[in-house]
């Protein structure tokens, strides 16, 4: 059975800036588009399968990728919590201080 997915407000701005990034860039929003709907995809694959994710070393924190993104979640009894969306190119030390 597939867990509810709750979304940090971290990972609501990251994503809401991802697709601003996007947009700006390209002029288009058809990227974008396309991008929330593999988001989509990836989160409800993770809601059913919860330990398809790497474990991060933070706990019950894992790491779902969707190149170059990494969704940064962690599962509890009923629930998996979306701590961030984060880009794999960034400093990985930010991460870190995010995680802690």
């Amino acid at each position: 059975m597939a867990k509810q997915i709750v979304w940090a407000e971290q990972s609501k701005n990251d994503v809401q800036n991802i697709f601003a990034y996007w947009n700006q860039r390209n002029k288009s929003k058809a990227y974008s588009k396309r991008l929330n709907q593999l988001i989509e995809e990836a989160v409800n694959t993770i809601s059913e399968h919860p330990t398809i994710g790497k474990l991060s070393g933070y706990g019950n924190v894992r790491f779902g990728i969707l190149k170059p993104y990494l969704i940064v979640y962690e599962e509890f009894e009923n629930e998996i919590l979306i701590i961030t969306i984060w880009d794999g190119r960034q400093d990985p030390r930010q991460l870190e201080n995010l995680l802690k």
